[in-house]
């Protein structure tokens, strides 16, 4: 299942690629329909909308009086203080964002960008392509070429799984040397942890099984178009998965600090919802429970609403935490982790449209983008 989450990923930057070649075949650098204003604006009523029948449903349906019971018992300082993680864990998406594609770009339009796709990602289906797609659109009209953009995009989807993914490698491991305790579902546990080892080989294999075309066959004139986006989508994943080894080889900070933050303040988001309920629980149940769960996120649903829910619900009685207590907390959690980047997201897209449309020449917002990473070369054994 790790594997699935890296696999959904790469077809999520597939659909931000097949964004990038419809803008360069058209000459146009316009935003598409569904990364509007409008659009976002009318899935935020739509959220609205659902979340408000989901409380109702909760308060009047029979049988669930012990969860209302929870919801009125919650701590109000336990959720300010998840909220405030909310925003760090927003703020880490921005510093991993603006590390992956641009370290010299302004803090102010890396904030406006990686903020605003997180308000999609909240906003739209689509397994976070839609946040990238926006993120392109703005790329592109700052001067960065599609093809960067695209190998890039792909280098930012795996390192932010990474982080995850080696994660819970390392708290398998805890348990396994019985550091960490309270594991109640052993084999949930390690097969996850090694399929994330198979993920991690397969990925450090990418750059040679995936070599851009252009070194060795450049693309003929009479190339079919399934050819030629099967051979684009070849180069952005090799190039991108090159890209990310570089970036983890020279231990850049903002990627190492980026995407672990935007993972760990997440969780503690969660970690302290239980505590606003009552019901701690141990870190080592947290953090694989949570990790493992969060792979419902990657049904194509508007914002992951029913997927995620049910996948960290059903974990989470995995290990043995009360069905009740672990449902009142993942629904307080999910408002947060929805609400909070939608709502700053949407801020920040109403400042970067103004930001690109009061520059008379946009390119010059993003030059350093089309700087190139060193070439990285595939490593010689994978274990």
């Amino acid at each position: 299942m790790v594997i699935i989450r890296v696999g959904a990923k790469t077809i999520g930057a597939r659909a931000t690629l097949v964004t990038l070649r419809w803008m360069a075949a058209t000459h146009d650098a316009g935003m598409p329909d569904h990364l509007s204003t409008r659009h976002l604006r009318r899935r935020l009523l739509e959220l609205a909308g659902l979340m408000a029948v989901v409380a109702i449903l909760i308060w009047v349906t029979p049988g669930l009086g012990s969860l209302r019971s929870r919801v009125g018992d919650a701590s109000p300082g336990w959720l300010v203080a998840g909220a405030i993680l909310e925003v760090l864990s927003a703020l880490s998406y921005v510093v991993v964002f603006r590390a992956v594609f641009c370290p010299r770009m302004s803090w102010r339009l890396s904030y406006q960008i990686g903020m605003a796709e997180q308000a999609a990602n909240s906003l739209l289906p689509a397994g976070g392509a839609g946040g990238l797609a926006l993120g392109a659109w703005a790329l592109r009209r700052g001067g960065m070429s599609a093809a960067n953009i695209g190998r890039r995009t792909v280098a930012f989807f795996l390192l932010t799984s990474i982080a995850n993914v080696w994660t819970l490698i390392v708290f398998a491991a805890l348990f396994a040397a019985g550091i960490l305790h309270g594991d109640s579902a052993p084999a949930l546990t390690y097969g996850f942890a090694a399929a994330g080892v198979v993920a991690t080989a397969i990925v450090l294999a990418l750059p040679k099984l995936a070599r851009p075309s252009a070194a060795s066959s450049p693309p003929a004139a009479n190339d079919g178009r399934l050819r030629r986006a099967l051979r684009g989508t070849r180069d952005a994943i090799g190039s991108g998965v090159g890209d990310a080894v570089v970036l983890l080889r020279q231990r850049s900070l903002g990627v190492i600090v980026g995407s672990f933050g935007y993972m760990a303040f997440d969780i503690a988001v969660l970690g302290v919802c239980f505590r606003a309920f009552g019901h701690p629980i141990s870190i080592g149940v947290l953090v694989v429970a949570y990790l493992i769960g969060q792979l419902g996120g990657l049904l194509p649903l508007p914002a992951g609403i029913g997927g995620i829910e049910g996948g960290l619900i059903g974990t989470f009685a995995l290990y043995n935490v009360p069905i009740t207590a672990a449902t009142v907390a993942i629904l307080a959690y999910r408002v947060l982790a929805l609400w909070i980047p939608a709502l700053l997201g949407t801020v920040a897209f109403a400042q970067l449209r103004a930001t690109l449309s009061r520059n008379a020449d946009p390119a010059i917002i993003c030059q350093p983008l089309a700087d190139p990473l060193p070439r990285v070369e595939a490593p010689a054994a994978v274990g």
